[in-house]
Parts: structure tokens; C-alpha cells; sequence
């Protein structure tokens, strides 16, 4: 059986991607930070899975809770065969560079950048004696060109840094059958993160060219393809799944 390791997998995007991965067949472990009500519930909904489906709570910018959470993952299921870095700590307050605080700063390159770091320092090896692996990393549009992003400016030089580091592994790693890609989400928000796309064209237009918003399940998709046994040829890529929605190239927002 498959395992897949999943950073904040409890709600949200991660949720839907999560579940996905339980569909089709996989084990699975989830870290989660402080939301114990996503949890129970997570456990609640998959009570008949309990034995492919592991909880750990982890800080993904404390380097020992990463450790913990791969040793665990490793420990209980033998095997990592697939590691989705979707957690990503992001500062919603919308400031210019020079105004955001070392803590900041600090806090998005530890999250978004050295986090991917030292859990591919726990997994890779893992995945080279198994002669295979799936990596999946999180940017933002356009993050593969080096983009300005107006008042993103930490978290954003933490993403192209991570597209650097992703497209590397995806070279050094090839040998061992392992693939690392990225991916970049559109504008996501609240409840579309754990919808449905049937829930999403239901809803009607949205400010995107294709006519909807895009939704957890559009991710999913896209990374449960990525994770193909048969999808080793698509490695090093960055790709946006945004609708053809342009969402950072806006003077103020």
C-alpha cells in the first residue's frame, strides 16, 4: 500500500487532497497544528479507514516537530512514498518589505522554504531505497519567473527560493525514481478550499475566465496525477492552476 505524508491535511486545501489519497487506496499521515475539533471530525468521517489514516501534530517551522512527524509517519507505515508540502505559514495583513518584522520574516522562510528542507533531508532517503517517490511543493503564480508579488514580499522570496529547490531535486533525484514538482493555486478562499468543482459551477460566475472558482478538488486532481505511478516523465515542472485568473499582477490589493 501506498503512504503519502501530508503537512496540514486536516482542513482546508489539505483536506481535500487528503481525502483524495484515502480514495484512492493510499495510508495516510497528516500533520495538523492546533485544530483538534478538524481531527476528531476527520476522524469521525473516516472512523472505517482508522488503520491507513495517522494524526501528528507538528510545527512546520520547528525543525524536531518535522523530524518527529517523519519518523512517525515512516515508523507506522513502513514506507513514504509520497511527501505534499502543503502547510505554508502566510501573513494575511498586506505590508510592504521594509515593513514586515524580522519574526516576519523569519517565519516565512522557516515555514515555506527550510520546512520543505528538512523533511526532504528525512525523506529522500526513505524514498531512494524504495527506488521511487513523489514530491509535491506549493508556490504561487508565476512563482517559476521570480515574480514580484506587492506586499508578499517574505513570502514570495520564500516560494522562489522553494522553486529552485524543487526543480533541483527533481534533477538529482530522477536516478532514484524520484519526481518533485510544483504546484501554484489560484485564489482559493474559504469554502471553495473544501469544495467540490460540481459545488463550484453550481454557484455560478466568478471572476475568473473560465467561469468559477477554483476549488479544493481542482488541486486534488492535479496532484493525484502528479503522484501517478505512470506520471514519472512530469518532473521539475511549476504549474498554475488559477482559471487563467491573473491574481497578483494588480497594483492594490
Amino acid at each position: 500500500m501506498r503512504h503519502a505524508l501530508l503537512t496540514a491535511g486536516t482542513k482546508g486545501l489539505g483536506r481535500k487532497v487528503a481525502e483524495s489519497f484515502l480514495e484512492n487506496g493510499y495510508s495516510v499521515t497528516l500533520s495538523y497544528l492546533s485544530d483538534e475539533k478538524a481531527v476528531e471530525e476527520m476522524k469521525h468521517t473516516y472512523h472505517d479507514l482508522a488503520e491507513r489514516l495517522q494524526f501528528v501534530r507538528a510545527d512546520v517551522t520547528n525543525k524536531k516537530d518535522l523530524t518527529n512527524l517523519a519518523e512517525q509517519a515512516f515508523s507506522n507505515f513502513g514506507r513514504i512514498d509520497c511527501l505534499i508540502n502543503n502547510a505554508g505559514p502566510y501573513i494575511f495583513e498586506r505590508k510592504k518589505l521594509a515593513d514586515t518584522s524580522e519574526e516576519e520574516w523569519n517565519q516565512m522562510i522557516d515555514g515555506n522554504l527550510s520546512a520543505v528542507f528538512y523533511l526532504l533531508k528525512k525523506v529522500i532517503p526513505i524514498m531512494r531505497k524504495q527506488k521511487y517517490g513523489r514530491i509535491i511543493t506549493y508556490g504561487f503564480q508565476e512563482a517559476e519567473n521570480a515574480s514580484g508579488w506587492l506586499n508578499r514580499g517574505a513570502f514570495s522570496a520564500a516560494k522562489v527560493g522553494l522553486v529552485s529547490l524543487t526543480k533541483t531535486i527533481a534533477i538529482e533525484e530522477a536516478e532514484n525514481g524520484i519526481t518533485a514538482n510544483m504546484i501554484c493555486p489560484g485564489n482559493i478562499a474559504g469554502e471553495m478550499k473544501e469544495a467540490t468543482i460540481e459545488e463550484s459551477r453550481k454557484l455560478g460566475k466568478d471572476n475568473t475566465p473560465i467561469g468559477r472558482s477554483g476549488t479544493g478538488e481542482d488541486i486534488a486532481r492535479f496532484i493525484s496525477f502528479l503522484c501517478d505511478e505512470n506520471a514519472d516523465m512530469v518532473t521539475g515542472t511549476v504549474t498554475d492552476i488559477t482559471g487563467g485568473a491573473n491574481i497578483i499582477h494588480r497594483f492594490r490589493q
